[in-house]
């Protein structure tokens, strides 16, 4: 076939028929003169074709919507599809099992989107991103990592023809580094926007800041009922959807430690959970039972208490961030014994676990706080706001009526905040200062977040930035800044990365800062802890922690000798 002939394919209309990003791509060379459209197939022929195509196999392969009737979101369906298609941006509050994670996806589908451009739906956790993209595609019908995937830190289940990808919300800020103005999507989705993460808030001001640039792009922001006004605000006064969840009568019992006592003596929390659990065991009424925990060791601790019991036709699930992808979704699965899920508060949003009629309430959890004084990142147990303690009590009453046993008073829930304080205010700032710099975005002081940071973190946040070298006296992007802000970790764990490399110690010290900026590699599982102990012995160094880091290879298979470990 001739160029000419090639050339006689393309007309001005097939820029319709092309993805996004190679849309505005051509368009801009154009610069709105069609006269210089044969000189742009002659530029651009290979492009437009392979668009064409993507574009095409996406229309053909969308999937067919259709929605649970048992689902609250579903009524409102049509006013939601409306909603989109009439407004850049939409806010959808909706409770605990109104159905609003997994179906909203699909309405953005029936609106029109995910052809030109894909559906970016993100997840404040990885956990959550696997599981709800699995279940979509289930309701879909079509094949996991095809037209739904997702995309979560070194795993990448999406395809060019995917139309709905999921991922973490830090997963997506990522990217906004190599595709400032998300021409990969047509639509994005923030979901459990209420958990205010610094991800979120960072994305928030992103999309405020972007939907000025991309007057195209349709932005969706879901949350439980808490405040969402306050994104109606930021976003200039957006629709507001509120639907119920799908909740039966739910009963709270409050049950302070000392009430478990039966002469003089303190109790733990852990103690009490597994009284609690007994309790609801012998009162032989079905469904399963979720207890919230703190952190992974008091999960361990009261699984082996729960273990210790022996209590009939129950099985007893952990469920904590670190655990295993096949362990994690074990408490989906139907089972013939009654489920006990304990589980931090991943369980208090993120994920719905099916047959819950009883929740356990410790009523704490870990909470990441910094202290510019003291410039370290800490994760005290505290005690839970009123809101989340909601949230808890909502995940029983899902399948019948409910009982909600918190272990504390009813005095002390009332005391208790309205509201976790948003991340943003109790995080180190620097990483987002740094970013910011790179990205051009303006200075921390007038972005527009929700709840701007205070001065003293901001100070604290910019002090760090000039230790480090990444900042000089005048707070300006050095060359050393520059480099930090291309390596996806924290900037001081990046500034070791860069003086290894000076030191002729990447190698060794790659290893370390890799240990330090994600989950531990060895894995524990429950059953077979002591041997997974017994395993990992053979990289422990007695001198420094740092040192067994160093001897885990990448993604801990296999080890460095241990002979040359001090080198």
């Amino acid at each position: 076939m001739t160029e000419a002939r090639r050339e006689m394919e393309f007309t001005p209309e097939i820029l319709g028929e092309c993805l996004l990003a190679d849309r505005l791509r051509v368009e801009k060379w154009m610069q709105g003169d069609l006269g210089r459209w044969p000189q742009a197939v002659r530029r651009f022929g290979g492009l437009l074709r392979r668009s064409h195509e993507i574009w095409q196999k996406r229309k053909d392969r969308l999937p067919a919507v259709d929605y649970p009737v048992e689902l609250p979101i579903t009524d409102r369906r049509e006013e939601i599809v409306r909603l989109i298609r009439e407004n850049q941006v939409v806010i959808i509050a909706g409770e605990t099992g109104s159905g609003k994670t997994t179906q909203i996806p699909k309405m953005c589908i029936e609106s029109g989107l995910g052809i030109a451009g894909k559906i970016a739906c993100t997840q404040p956790r990885r956990v959550a991103a696997l599981s709800v993209s699995r279940r979509i595609a289930e309701e879909l019908k079509t094949p996991w990592g095809e037209e739904v995937g997702c995309k979560i830190r070194f795993s990448d289940q999406t395809v060019p023809h995917t139309v709905i990808k999921m991922m973490t919300d830090g997963l997506l800020l990522a990217e906004t580094q190599n595709d400032r103005d998300l021409l990969e999507y047509e639509a994005v989705i923030i979901d459990e926007a209420h958990e205010r993460s610094l991800n979120i808030d960072f994305l928030l001001g992103y999309l405020q800041l972007l939907r000025k640039r991309r007057p195209d792009l349709k932005i969706i922001i879901t949350s439980a009922t808490i405040d969402p006004e306050a994104f109606s605000r930021a976003f200039g006064g957006a629709p507001i959807v509120e639907v119920s969840g799908r909740t039966f009568p739910v009963e709270v019992v409050y049950r302070p430690l000392d009430d478990f006592l039966e002469e003089e003596g303190e109790i733990t929390s852990i103690e009490a959970a597994v009284a609690a659990v007994e309790e609801i065991v012998q009162m032989r009424e079905p469904g399963d039972i979720l207890v919230f925990m703190p952190g992974e060791r008091d999960i361990r601790e009261a699984r082996e208490a729960l273990e210790g019991r022996r209590l009939p036709n129950c099985e007893i699930l952990p469920l904590f961030g670190r655990l295993s992808g096949g362990d994690q979704q074990r408490i989906f699965q139907k089972l013939p014994q009654r489920k006990i899920v304990i589980a931090t508060n991943i369980a208090e949003t993120s994920l719905t676990i099916p047959g819950i009629r009883f929740v356990i309430d410790t009523g704490t959890a870990r909470i990441s706080r910094f202290s510019p004084h003291t410039r370290t990142q800490r994760l005290p147990v505290e005690p839970i706001s009123q809101s989340s303690a909601d949230q808890r009590k909502g995940r029983c009453g899902r399948v019948a009526e409910g009982i909600c046993i918190r272990l504390y008073s009813e005095e002390d829930f009332e005391n208790r905040p309205r509201f976790t304080p948003p991340e943003i205010l109790r995080a180190n700032l620097a990483a987002v200062i740094l970013r910011m710099k790179a990205f051009r975005l303006g200075e921390v002081e007038t972005f527009p977040f929700i709840d701007p940071p205070g001065e003293r973190a901001i100070q604290a946040g910019y002090v760090l930035l000039q230790d480090l070298g990444a900042l000089n006296e005048k707070r300006k992007l050095t060359s050393l800044g520059r480099q930090l802000a291309r390596l996806p970790v924290d900037p001081t764990v990046g500034r070791m990365l860069l003086q290894a490399r000076r030191e002729q110690a990447l190698r060794e010290v790659l290893v370390i800062a890799s240990g330090l900026s994600v989950q531990d590699p060895r894995e524990r599982p429950m059953e077979k802890r002591e041997a997974a102990d017994q395993a990992h012995r053979q990289f422990v160094d007695p001198e420094s922690d740092f040192l067994t880091r160093a001897r885990l290879k990448r993604f801990g298979v296999g080890m460095l000798p241990k002979e040359k470990s001090g080198n």
